[in-house]
């Protein structure tokens, strides 16, 4: 049997370009050579492709099976790199184009999910250069957290406890995204839960994040290193089944395929669980929680790899099937 010709991408233009580099060393290492042929397909932080491009011509593209995208952030989970797969006629990992571009701006994720009934922090979204502090201390109460509304791994993120930390955290913010949104703070306990599948998704066994700081930031996720994780959790077999129903039903509500992580917050005050977002293209670092939580639920990285390619080629192989012309 002939190998499956697998192109990785990774790097690219976004703030977590470093963070794509890992991910695709663990991806490509746990490939089974006997399987398949690697093919690597690097984009600098300026987006020039090395050693070469994807053609949107799809005749062009004679010497690739499936893709394997391993970009995190913009231009590589927000829909843009889907876009150009998609003009490419290439089966490729992870969530089409709506979902990508969805799960990428936090507003229309949490509008979305409301929509669905699915429990969201309250938030006000602000346009760069334009923010009223008076309306949104007026919405909200201290602390909130202030985020660029299309980025990942907690880039450009900062609590604020006061009007002056609201004011330098909307500045900062705005630094990463035009539209910013800031969130009424939960106080409580963190989670993640991976997703997994097209049409009908399974999810795995939930986490805990335990952050070594205030709040789970990019310098613990990947600079640090002294966050902890609760792999199985604490919870209540009730908690867990209700964690993955969330789980579930955001990443249909988003359009999810293929995989996610859907990230959670636990309010102490409540016991509530308040969904906090889906991320397309989570991380597949050696440290990422998505492929261990799947290892605790029996599927280990290897296999995880192949099923993700499987849902791949399986959503392409139904898309085919779809008339575009009468």
């Amino acid at each position: 049997m002939s190998k499956l010709r697998v192109a990785v991408l990774y790097g690219g233009r976004s703030g977590e370009h470093e963070i794509s580099l890992r991910s695709a060393e663990s991806v490509i290492a746990a490939m089974d050579p006997q399987r398949y042929e690697v093919q690597r397909i690097f984009i600098d932080k300026n987006g020039h492709w090395e050693p070469r491009a994807i053609s949107p011509d799809p005749s062009a593209n004679p010497g690739i099976d499936v893709v394997f995208p391993v970009l995190h952030g913009t231009f590589g989970e927000d829909g843009t790199m889907q876009g150009l797969l998609e003009l490419a006629g290439l089966p490729y990992v992870g969530a089409g184009v709506l979902g990508s571009a969805v799960s990428m701006d936090k507003e229309f994720t949490k509008r979305l999910l409301h929509e669905r009934g699915l429990p969201v922090a309250d938030f006000v979204v602000v346009a760069r250069g334009s923010c009223d502090l008076d309306a949104i201390c007026a919405r909200l109460p201290f602390p909130m957290f202030v985020k660029p509304a299309n980025l990942g791994s907690s880039v450009g993120i900062s609590k604020a406890k006061t009007r002056e930390e609201l004011a330098a955290a909307l500045e900062f913010a705005a630094q990463f995204d035009r539209k910013v949104i800031v969130e009424r703070g939960i106080a409580g306990r963190e989670f993640e839960c991976a997703v997994l599948g097209n049409a009908e998704p399974i999810a795995a066994i939930p986490c805990e994040i335990l952050p070594s700081r205030e709040f789970y930031d990019y310098e613990d996720k990947y600079i640090l290193g002294t966050s902890k994780t609760v792999l199985p959790t604490d919870l209540s077999p009730e908690q867990v089944r209700e964690i993955q129903c969330l789980a579930i039903a955001s990443y249909q509500a988003v359009g999810c395929e293929g995989m996610a992580r859907v990230d959670f917050l636990l309010e102490a005050a409540t016991g509530k669980f308040y969904v906090n977002e889906p991320n397309t293209i989570p991380g597949f670092t050696s440290i990422s929680m998505y492929p261990k939580m799947w290892e605790a639920a029996g599927l280990p990285y290897a296999k995880l790899i192949d099923r993700l390619i499987e849902l791949a080629l399986e959503r392409h192989a139904e898309r085919k099937a779809t008339r575009f012309s009468m």
